[in-house]
């Protein structure tokens, strides 16, 4: 009877640590980025990174003056596979502008709902959550 115990009680732990990193990781939008600082980011890609739980595109861009480089959170790899993106979708030097809501902590990095190129095409960033924040936005202008 106590070998059981024990290992269900091994088994609970285990069970218990690995979740808990997944949690923390997979944060929620209104924890981190805040829906009244919409920001718009014109530049160049530097990096896109197509890693779980989002992807992440890193835009060189130009304000007031100052060269910076955000981080720009988009949705997961399989968000963006079901719109047509893969891992080479954005080449560095690929020139974009995305509409994206600041981070809380002011940090150089948001959470985008979509992105243009200079000939006017537009995709989404597959993040479910920006994507209804940015459509609530658009509805409360009309």
């Amino acid at each position: 009877m106590r070998i059981k115990t024990w290992r269900n009680a091994v088994i609970g732990a285990v069970l218990a640590v690995g979740t808990a990193g997944a949690a923390i990781a997979h944060h929620s939008f209104a924890a981190e980025f805040d829906r009244n600082k919409p920001i718009k980011l014109q530049g160049e890609v530097v990096k896109f990174e197509w890693v779980n739980p989002h992807s992440w595109i890193h835009i060189r861009t130009t304000r007031a003056g100052k060269s910076e480089v955000w981080r720009v959170e988009g949705g997961a790899p399989s968000a963006l596979l079901r719109r047509g993106w893969n891992r080479n979708s954005l080449p560095a030097g690929t020139k974009i502008i995305v509409q994206a809501f600041q981070a809380r902590d002011g940090d150089t990095r948001a959470s985008a709902a979509e992105i243009s190129f200079p000939d006017g095409r537009e995709l989404s960033l597959g993040n479910p959550t920006t994507e209804a924040v940015a459509a609530a936005a658009k509805r409360a202008k009309n």
